[in-house]
């Protein structure tokens, strides 16, 4: 059977996975079977790897590689597996991609080339990099203009919707990006171009807010993925209200990981604290949590454990 692929009506909570290091700074492959196991049990649609949350920058080639392929194989088709390809290099964009969609992948998530600077450059790399890759490699556009500098407008978009058919998802995860979905949602019903899938990022912060103007899940991490599922959930059944109070509950824990520059270390350190990985090392440079930061995270871990029995 051919593996799931994500397109213009994928929905639900592809989670964003991190990569467990050892202490000593390897990947934990036993770790990463775990944490792959705690995933699905919690109940989510897919998984994204090799993101910026999953350390990816910091993986050699063959690491990368490595790390595709048992991702894979202890998957074995349960759920699809959307990958991260950003890459500076096309060639090595596109090998790494071709390697991906072989081993069955769902489909790439790629963020646009740093530093272009307006619409006709965004336009042009993307014309570039689709015409290499293929009609039949789904992508998913990471907009995330916070770490790529790279600010694509609604017309640009709307416009590569238009001229691109593999174009199926947009990750949107723009600061104070609100109104953007809701004029890629308008554009859509009014008749004047196609609908593609819309999942969010920065940890789903946003997220009932975004569910209200349409979007059709999360593509994020969370050391609780069980909250965005269930608010999602929650959302589709029509029951928005419930999924706002759920989503309350878990907001002070979601708000401590989503500190810049840090709220990897905490989520990793969650997680493990879970027994979803035996280490949350970081790779360096990367920050450490401190005693006072452990003493933090028992408050609010505990205080969220309350709330839930409550």
């Amino acid at each position: 059977m051919a593996p799931t692929r994500i397109d213009a009506n994928t929905s639900g909570v592809y989670i964003i996975s991190p990569t467990p290091f050892t202490d000593q700074g390897e990947i934990d492959f036993a770790s990463t079977d775990r944490m792959i196991e705690f995933f699905i049990e919690k109940g989510v649609t897919g998984l994204t790897i090799l993101g910026v949350l999953g350390e990816a920058p910091k993986l050699s080639s063959s690491e990368a590689q490595a790390f595709l392929k048992h991702v894979m194989q202890r998957v074995a088709g349960r759920k699809p597996v959307v990958v991260g390809a950003s890459n500076p290099g096309t060639d090595n964009l596109v090998r790494f991609a071709k390697e991906a969609m072989d081993l069955g992948a769902a489909g790439l998530m790629i963020a646009p080339l740093s530093g272009l600077k307006n619409d006709d450059q965004v336009y042009a790399y993307w014309e570039g990099l689709f015409s290499r890759l293929g009609a039949d490699v789904p992508v998913c556009y990471q907009d995330y203009p916070q770490t790529t500098t790279v600010f694509s407008s609604v017309a640009v978009l709307n416009r590569m919707i238009a001229d691109f058919p593999n174009f199926v998802m947009l990750k949107h995860e723009e600061g104070s990006g609100l109104p953007k979905i809701t004029k890629l949602r308008e554009h859509a019903e009014q008749g004047k171009g196609r609908r593609i899938s819309i999942l969010v990022g920065n940890g789903g912060l946003y997220l009932p807010q975004e569910l209200r103007r349409g979007v059709d899940g999360a593509m994020t991490g969370f050391a609780y993925p069980e909250m965005l599922v269930g608010v999602c959930e929650h959302f589709a059944a029509g029951r928005p209200e419930e999924g706002e109070d759920l989503f309350d509950i878990y907001l002070p824990i979601l708000r401590h990981e989503q500190q810049a520059g840090f709220g990897l270390a905490i989520r990793k350190e969650i997680l493990r604290r879970r027994g979803a990985m035996a280490s949350s090392a970081i790779r360096h440079p990367g920050p450490k949590l401190s005693a006072r930061d452990h003493q933090e995270l028992d408050e609010l871990m505990a205080r969220l454990e309350r709330k839930l029995k409550g």
